[in-house]
């Protein structure tokens, strides 16, 4: 008898992207590719990367497809150079599978550039979607994304922050944001923290925020806290400011961050993400113990942390008995 450790085949409706921003490095965009390799796992859909000009005007590229194929020449990153750049690796199951819906989104306005990039759901989306379109906004994608930008824009709030914190206000469901500007990158989490946040600096003193730590670790970058629920960071050459744009808020990180959707490197909330699932293993042969069992075989490959923990537990052998092809990328995922 066989226990198998199944996580590959859950219907999960919520987008599952991945996000990094550099703010002051020198080689800002291609840093930004090196992290986005580390996050492929969480959206393997598309890719886009938008750099800060020393103008002050933005420059973007985005495509369909993985990192790899996306950024493959030089000349991309020589059209990206400069100090700050923001990425996206996308995974949906909300909006189309088009060229108009991969991030980041750039938004050229005629005070300012700004770009965004969005991880998770709105559960409103839809029907802000429809009051904006009514007084007169166009959306560009299909995606409940650029929602927030609009409401940042019509806010009559006098300056940016308040404008930011009025629009994530509105905004509900689980989500991070990370947005770039001409001068600093902002972070944002919703009230429940439900979808992961990390800042980080390199040794040269550039910071960092991503979707998760492996990101950081990419890039050598040492961790140094992660964003709270309901919080909003603003990372600019003065350093960093923190604050809450709401007190409604308690922590609830999404379980499947730590099942399924990370990478067993990273850390959410102090927390190790292989630690985790094989500590979930651990209990579920506590509460499911398989009499008569052989071996264990854990389904590759986020299950194979929780295998491990089931086997120690209870005394069996876990064995390899299910092969993926490396090389085919996470089929479960792919829009078809």
């Amino acid at each position: 008898m066989t226990t198998y450790i199944d996580q590959e085949n859950y219907d999960l409706p919520h987008e599952e992207c991945g996000l990094i921003g550099i703010w002051n490095h020198p080689d800002a965009a291609r840093l930004s590719f090196y992290g986005l390799m580390a996050l492929q796992h969480r959206g393997q859909e598309g890719a886009g990367i938008t750099s800060l000009k020393e103008t002050g005007r933005m420059q973007e590229y985005r495509g369909l497809g993985l990192v790899s194929e996306v950024f493959s020449n030089q000349d991309q990153f020589d059209k990206l150079a400069g100090q700050a750049a923001l990425g996206h690796v996308r995974y949906a199951t909300a909006g189309d599978h088009s060229l108009n819906n991969i991030q980041p989104f750039l938004f050229h306005f005629s005070d300012r550039d700004l770009a965004l990039a969005h991880n998770g759901n709105l559960v409103n989306g839809q029907s802000l979607k429809e009051e904006l379109e009514e007084q007169g906004a166009i959306f560009r994608s299909t995606s409940d994304s650029e929602v927030l930008m609009h409401l940042i824009r019509r806010s009559k709030a006098t300056n940016f922050k308040d404008q930011l914190k009025e629009a994530l206000g509105q905004i509900k469901g689980g989500f991070t944001y990370i947005l770039l500007t001409n001068k600093g990158l902002v972070g944002a989490c919703d009230p429940n923290g439900f979808r992961p946040l990390v800042v980080g600096q390199l040794d040269n003193g550039a910071y960092v925020m991503a979707s998760e730590s492996c990101a950081l670790d990419q890039i050598g970058a040492k961790t140094l806290f992660d964003v709270e629920a309901g919080q909003v960071v603003y990372i600019t050459d003065e350093g960093i400011e923190r604050e809450f744009y709401t007190e409604n808020r308690h922590q609830a990180i999404c379980s499947m961050e730590y099942i399924y959707f990370a990478r067993p490197d990273s850390n959410i909330q102090h927390v190790n993400v292989h630690t985790a699932r094989k500590r979930c293993g651990e209990i579920l042969a506590q509460e499911s113990p398989a009499e008569g069992a052989d071996m264990v075989v854990g389904v590759p490959n986020s299950s194979l942390s929780a295998a491990m923990g089931y086997a120690e537990a209870a005394g069996l052998a876990n064995e390899m008995g299910l092969v993926k092809n490396q090389y085919v990328g996470r089929t479960f995922i792919q829009p078809s």
